[in-house]
């Protein structure tokens, strides 16, 4: 999809970051606050956003939209602060986002999310388990994976098979829940599946390429 500023003659053609919305750019600068707050106050760890960094946003939705033909997978929602990113990549590219969350305070923080930034159209966001439904996935694109740090072996090992060819799968938090994540990422860089890399962006991201 081409954006176009209304300046004179053909126009300029706007990429994706230059294309954002003001009612987008406000919800995500909502979050990010919040997100901040959240850090700092003593929100318990359940309750907080734990959303990506903007930078990393960037990231997502840029791979999202180089991503071949397949469906866009995101496991964790939260408020949907990183939807909103890959919903660009998603705009850009005449596709959808289907979006896995458990909880349900931030199920409903997540449709607010994506009412207010005038995204709903774009996205599936579904309550519910993404280790269950993702058995029922099949030719998938892109998939980013950014939930409960315990369900991201079993995401990547059910998403992987289920990966096309050149598909791509970041998990996020790789730097920051290193001790946690050790099996997931250890397992990717040796898998014989995938070309895999760590990124030390953000909080640290593990980026995969199916081959």
């Amino acid at each position: 999809m081409a954006f176009r500023s209304a300046g004179r003659g053909c126009g300029k053609i706007l990429t994706m970051f230059e294309s954002i919305s003001p009612a987008m750019l406000s919800r995500m600068r909502e979050l990010e606050a919040i997100d901040l707050r959240d850090r700092t106050d003593g929100t318990p760890h359940g309750k907080r956003l734990r959303q990506v960094t903007p930078e990393v946003g960037k990231l997502i939705a840029m791979l999202a939209a180089w991503a071949p033909a397949g469906p866009c997978i995101e496991i964790g929602t939260s408020a949907g602060y990183s939807t909103l990113w890959l919903a660009m990549a998603a705009r850009a590219t005449g596709r959808r986002v289907t979006t896995y969350e458990f909880d349900g305070a931030k199920v409903e923080l997540a449709r607010a999310t994506f009412a207010a930034a005038g995204v709903a159209d774009v996205i599936d966001l579904v309550h519910g388990d993404a280790v269950k439904a993702l058995p029922e996935c099949n030719g998938i694109g892109f998939c980013f994976i950014d939930g409960e740090k315990d369900f991201y072996l079993p995401c990547y090992e059910l998403a992987v098979p289920r990966m096309v060819s050149g598909g791509i799968l970041i998990a996020d938090n790789t730097i920051s829940h290193e001790h946690e994540l050790r099996p997931m990422v250890e397992r990717a860089l040796s898998d014989e599946r995938v070309d895999a890399v760590l990124v030390p962006i953000g909080y640290g991201d593990l980026i995969c390429r199916k081959k």
